[in-house]
């Protein structure tokens, strides 16, 4: 059976909200970020045309197209906005897999000898935009890399369809950072070697592109060659993630807590981060050495940041650990998550912030979550 995979994503997510609150917004050009030292979190197609790009910081964004109003963002809005599409998308299809805060994968293979699967895929862009009135643009090919390019290459509210015959006329021309795994790294690598298209791409030998950029040089070459088995993965709301530890031995020393507190944090947040998920609730439990339980919670704006959950997290044990007696076990668990990643947080943070996080994430993914962590969670 031939499979049919559509990519749905949500037209400049943010600033469609926002207009569709205020429609005065509507044709000007829009900022989604915060401060002078923050970052683009989103922006209008009336700022790209200006070289404006989402990650951008905002002084420089605003030099490039001076006239852009910036706005702060609401976190909430969009969250629950997210929500309504992807309510709207489960309740029409047999299988959904939500990618992001505005990005979803459908698997409709099989439905066309019932409907039509371009047909049925135009539909459930017509109702999300009528149950919404957010602008969706998606693309229908045989797997999640040509559906997730067709879609970039079909926006502004863009339908496209892509079928098996036509896979690799359609990639061929295009550049290989469309590519979704190819960052400016190997972009630049491979264009040195002359690497610009996906079809030199696809005619290079996977051993020469094993050799040059690691195992995943065999993994490129099948996107390039429009090959990629990805299932699209059922959709499903994961309800909370959590750590605990017991101490071999109780314990008074509050100093020792804190740092056990703190590695488990990053850690914590690490795996949101890699699973893209966003906490709103912050749980901290403490066990004492004669068995009693005690739990303290906080309701915060959605993040996955170590250093302002971690903030929290100290606060509540601050508070909870008032009885001063031994300490048998402490855990912690964010709960009330929501799909999404870091870079829907940019409202707040700076530039710098951001990039010591990505930074950080990338050595962690390359030589494991110990590899790199913070002072404050190694002392024991």
């Amino acid at each position: 059976m031939n499979r049919s995979i559509v990519h749905m994503d949500l037209d400049t997510f943010f600033v469609s909200c926002e207009r569709k609150k205020n429609s005065e917004l509507t044709g000007r050009p829009i900022i989604i970020g915060g401060g002078d030292r923050g970052v683009v979190a989103s922006c209008s197609y009336e700022t790209r045309f200006f070289g404006v790009r989402s990650a951008m910081p905002i002084k420089m964004a605003l030099r490039l197209c001076p006239e852009a109003m910036v706005i702060k963002g609401d976190m909430d809005m969009y969250l629950n906005m997210s929500q309504l599409v992807t309510e709207v998308i489960r309740d029409k299809v047999p299988v959904m897999e939500k990618a992001s805060i505005d990005e979803f994968y459908l698997d409709l293979s099989g439905m066309d000898k019932f409907f039509g699967c371009y047909k049925w895929t135009q539909e459930v862009a017509q109702a999300v935009t009528d149950n919404t009135g957010l602008p969706i643009s998606f693309a229908l090919s045989t797997n999640k890399t040509v559906a997730k390019i067709g879609t970039g290459e079909s926006k502004p509210v863009g339908k496209l369809e892509v079928k098996e015959k036509d896979v690799q006329p359609f990639l061929n021309p295009l550049s290989i950072k469309k590519i979704p795994m190819v960052g400016n790294e190997t972009f630049q690598l491979l264009s040195r070697l002359g690497v610009r298209t996906i079809e030199t791409l696809s005619q290079t030998p996977p051993d020469v592109l094993q050799q040059l950029i690691g195992k995943n040089g065999t993994v490129l070459w099948k996107k390039a060659n429009g090959i990629d088995e990805t299932p699209v993965m059922q959709y499903s709301e994961r309800k909370s993630i959590s750590t605990e530890d017991t101490f071999s031995q109780d314990t008074i020393d509050v100093f020792a807590v804190r740092s056990i507190l703190s590695g488990m944090v990053e850690k914590l947040c690490y795996q949101l981060r890699e699973e893209k998920w966003l906490t709103s609730t912050v749980v901290v439990k403490i066990r004492y050495s004669n068995f009693d339980t005690e739990t303290k919670q906080c309701r915060i704006p959605h993040t996955s940041a170590d250093h302002t959950l971690l903030k929290y997290v100290l606060e509540l044990f601050n508070k909870l650990y008032t009885r001063r007696i031994r300490i048998r076990m402490v855990g912690v668990k964010f709960t009330n998550l929501v799909h999404g990643c870091h870079q829907m947080n940019l409202f707040e943070d700076t530039e710098e912030q951001i990039s010591l996080y990505q930074a950080m994430d990338k050595i962690k993914n390359r030589f494991g979550t110990n590899s790199v962590c913070r002072a404050s969670g190694l002392i024991r």
